[in-house]
């Protein structure tokens, strides 16, 4: 399945701790566009979607969630619960975020800038699109 959890170098001292994300370095791709998810409501599930070409890692820097990731034949659940911990999405990959905690920030490292065309929102076609690259 086209994901990894990825372990960041955390450097800090008694002050506090701190984390980089550099691309090439600690994100293998080009860094074009980040964003976060917070404020989510108790029970909501976001995503519902796959790309095409969209590379993603997706770090809880507070609190947590899960994550259900489809690759057509075999499906995962992940937790993030840790901001020292991201993980890697690509390739078509369903993903769902459910289960997130009040304090849940979820920050996302994306290879693209927004493009609606490389989404896919609908699973009978991802499920298509998966069937017709086998």
């Amino acid at each position: 399945m086209g994901h990894e959890l990825i372990n960041f170098d955390t450097k800090g001292d008694d002050r506090g701790s701190l984390i980089a994300l550099e691309e090439y370095y600690n994100a293998p791709f080009d860094i074009k566009r980040v964003y976060y998810i917070f404020g989510t409501k108790l029970g909501v599930r976001r995503g519902f979607h796959a790309h095409r070409n969209l590379k993603q890692i997706a770090i809880c820097v507070s609190g947590s969630c899960k994550f259900h990731l489809d690759d057509g034949n075999q499906k995962q659940e992940i937790i993030l619960d840790t901001p020292d911990r991201g993980l890697l999405i690509e390739g078509l990959i369903w993903r769902e975020m459910y289960d997130f905690s009040p304090n849940c920030v979820l920050l996302v490292i994306a290879s693209e800038y927004y493009d609606e065309k490389d989404y896919i929102r609908n699973y009978d076609i991802f499920k298509k699109n998966i069937n017709h690259d086998s």
